[in-house]
Parts: C-alpha cells; structure tokens; sequence
C-alpha cells in the first residue's frame, strides 16, 4: 500500500488563505446585501432573513460576523465611509490656498460618494439617525466629527492668511458640506424632474466663500 505524501509547506499554507478569503467575500457580500436592503426597506423594516437571502448565505452565518443589526450597519458605515473621511483629512491638511483645497475634497466628494453606492449610506443616516440615536451617534463620531474639525482648522487657516474676510464659515463648517448634502437630497427626489449638476452647484457655492476663481476676493 502506498504512503500518501506529506503536504508541502506551500500546500499547507494556502488552506488557510484561502479560508481567510472566502471568509472575506462572504463578509463582503452581506455587507452589500445589507446595503441593499437597509436602502429599500429603511432600517426598521429590513430583517436579517431578507439580507442573508439577498446575499446567498444562511441567517446564522450573519451572527458569524456580526452581533445584531445595528452593528451590521455601524460595520456598512466604518468599511465604506472610514477610509474615505481619513482621505478627506490628509487633503484638508495640505498646505495650499483654501479654494483649491476645497476644490480637491469637491471633487473627492463627487467621485467617491456622490457617484457611488456611499451616497446611499448617508441617505439612509438621514432618514434613519431621528429613531435610532445610538446610529446617528456613530455616524457622527466615525464621520461628522473628524471632517467638521478638519473643515474647521482649514478654515481658520484661511481666515489668518486673508483667503476669506469673514470667519463665519469657520465657526460653522456645515456651511462647507451643506450643498453636497443637498445634492444627495436632491439626486433621490427630483433628479429625473430636473438634473442637478454637482460640481457646478459646489463650484458655486466656494464662489461664495471664496470669491470667483481668478477674480478678486471678498
């Protein structure tokens, strides 16, 4: 009888990688599944049997990675928006005059969030944030908070280097995001009743703060 050959070094090895990513994928999969269902249906209404069908998986194969369904949609926010806000930051952190900064994160803003399924998440924070507080909490740590602060010391920079007159923005940085957050608005209502072109809108709006590109300041 022949003696089966031990496995090599390299064989052993893969089993395990290849675990680790199937894992990964499957992971993935609800993750987007959820996304799915949670922009459909709205929080309340989705029920985990609805996203593991939608994802090919078992209900109890979602537990495997996920306690409940609110940590499912913390976890939606911390992969898609995480990464993104820590981008926004380095940008804002750049040495370089205010409004090809804000230019810069305008422009980040419109290729990975208004274009994407990101923009969705935040539709659904804020639909959703109202009745789930502990959501709205998150959301404002993982997100809000690290942009606002970023946004806000960009701001006071501009201010000390006479790029802008008045430091109201400064103390309120929602003025910056307000018109990116009424494009994602405006992009699920009216849309189809009447296209809003992002970039000129944002354009628009640091013509305002700033003063036109290659005139004068206010």
């Amino acid at each position: 009888m022949r003696r089966r050959r031990p496995a090599s070094a390299k064989g052993r090895a893969a089993a395990p990688d290849t675990r680790t990513a199937r894992r990964a994928e499957k992971r993935e999969a609800i993750l987007t599944a959820a996304l799915e269902e949670f922009s459909a249906r709205g929080f309340t209404s989705t029920r985990l049997d609805d996203v593991a069908q939608r994802a090919g998986v078992a209900k109890g194969t979602i537990y495997l990675y996920f306690r409940d369904k609110e940590s499912l949609f913390q976890d939606i926010v911390r992969t898609m928006l995480s990464p993104l806000v820590g981008n926004i930051e380095s940008v804002l952190e750049i040495d370089a005059p205010v409004r090809d900064i804000a230019e810069q994160v305008s422009e980040l803003f419109v290729r990975e969030v208004f274009l994407t399924r990101r923009k969705d998440v935040i539709r659904l924070m804020i639909a959703e944030g109202p009745r789930f507080p502990k959501l709205a909490e998150f959301y404002y740590r993982e997100v809000l908070s690290r942009i606002m602060n970023a946004v806000r010391k960009l701001l006071e920079r501009a201010v000390e280097r006479g790029e802008m007159k008045s430091a109201a923005a400064a103390r309120f940085p929602q003025l910056i995001g307000a018109p990116a957050i009424i494009a994602i608005l405006w992009s699920g209502l009216f849309d189809r009743f009447e296209p809003l072109d992002v970039r000129a809108l944002l354009r628009a709006q640091f013509d305002l703060l700033f003063g036109e590109k290659g005139g004068s300041r206010p």
